[in-house]
């Protein structure tokens, strides 16, 4: 491929704008398409936990009623665990139990994220599915199920709601805006690509400039165009 400068560059896609465009046009159409005819609208919805300190009892309130240093360690010690304990064989199967949905238990885990607040104690959980609801309703039954496990495993309840999950009006996975800017740049790409190559398999000479460079000779003469019309009459 010959050297450009930047006027022949700039040129050469000038020259070459209208099927630039189409091109673009054609991936963003791709995109719209996409999203909407092949992707399948998933919902997230979240609620979220704090680990406080723990219930006393009245005997115990008398004697303390704010937080101790010993709540905050212990705390921060167990966001990892319970973080863990969330997403347990034995929370989404009593999960699934108590809200009788048909659905494996290996699928629901993947459905289930759990996110720890760094530098909080704060516990986060979200759930993905189909329907709005039930993402709404597993994960409020998710965050129950946990805080009932934790009760009964460690003997304490320092586990409080600070979000009920609401139930999600918009799709979590589908923006049509970010997938139709996506495709266009892929179009973009696809187009300077497309330019490129023309070009680089076009070995035709159209200008007296080129010939001049091909040949490192000065053009003396040129034959103008002439368009011949029925009748013989130029």
């Amino acid at each position: 491929m010959e050297e450009l400068d930047l006027k022949e560059l700039f040129e050469m896609f000038w020259n070459k704008k209208i099927k630039i465009i189409l091109i673009v046009a054609i991936f963003g159409v791709i995109g719209v398409i996409y999203t909407v005819m092949f992707v399948t609208p998933e919902y997230t919805s979240w609620t979220t936990l704090v680990l406080a300190g723990q219930e006393k009892s009245n005997s115990d309130k008398e004697t303390s009623e704010t937080i101790t240093t010993t709540d905050l360690t212990l705390n921060s010690k167990l966001v990892a665990t319970y973080s863990e304990l969330v997403t347990s064989t034995n929370v989404v199967r009593q999960v699934i139990s108590n809200l009788g949905i048909s659905m494996d238990e290996e699928a629901l885990k993947k459905n289930i994220g759990v996110t720890a607040r760094e530098g909080t104690d704060v516990i986060e959980i979200s759930v993905t599915d189909q329907n709005p609801a039930y993402a709404m309703q597993i994960a409020n039954e998710t965050a129950k199920v946990f805080m009932e496990q934790v009760s009964e495993i460690y003997n304490i309840s320092n586990i409080h709601v600070v979000d009920q999950a609401e139930e999600p009006k918009t799709p979590s996975n589908v923006n049509h805006v970010r997938d139709v800017i996506i495709f266009a740049f892929v179009g973009i790409v696809a187009s300077v690509i497309y330019v490129l190559i023309a070009n680089m398999l076009d070995n035709t000479v159209k200008t007296r400039e080129e010939v001049e460079r091909m040949f490192k000779l000065p053009v003396i003469a040129e034959i103008p165009l002439a368009t011949v019309e029925k009748g013989g009459k130029k």
